[in-house]
């Protein structure tokens, strides 16, 4: 079961109570702050996180087995935790690049 989280929007302006991902080299907003559920990421030039997170907007799902949400997807971001209780992973599906999310 996938519960929908939020949708990055990637920007080139510094935004209010940025976070930072040292390994990705990007800033990142709070989804849940947003009332419409947006994550603004505003990328280093040098970030080695894939150009379709730098240049297009993704859809962000909570799921209850990220390697089942995974299998037979184009992966295009391998899993990784950016945070202490979380997990991720982009793929894509149907053309649009989807974040998934296990919380742990």
């Amino acid at each position: 079961m996938a519960q929908f989280h939020h949708v990055g929007v990637p920007t080139d302006a510094q935004q209010p109570d940025e976070s930072y991902l040292e390994g990705g080299k990007v800033y990142f907003t709070d989804p849940e702050a947003s009332p419409y559920r947006f994550e603004y990421l505003r990328f280093e030039a040098n970030s080695p996180m894939p150009d379709c997170l730098k240049t297009g907007p993704h859809v962000a799902y909570v799921v209850d087995d990220l390697e089942a949400a995974m299998e037979g997807e184009e992966v295009v971001l391998e899993p990784f935790q950016p945070m202490e209780n979380l997990r991720v992973a982009f793929i894509v599906k149907d053309r649009i690049v989807v974040e998934v999310m296990q919380e742990i």
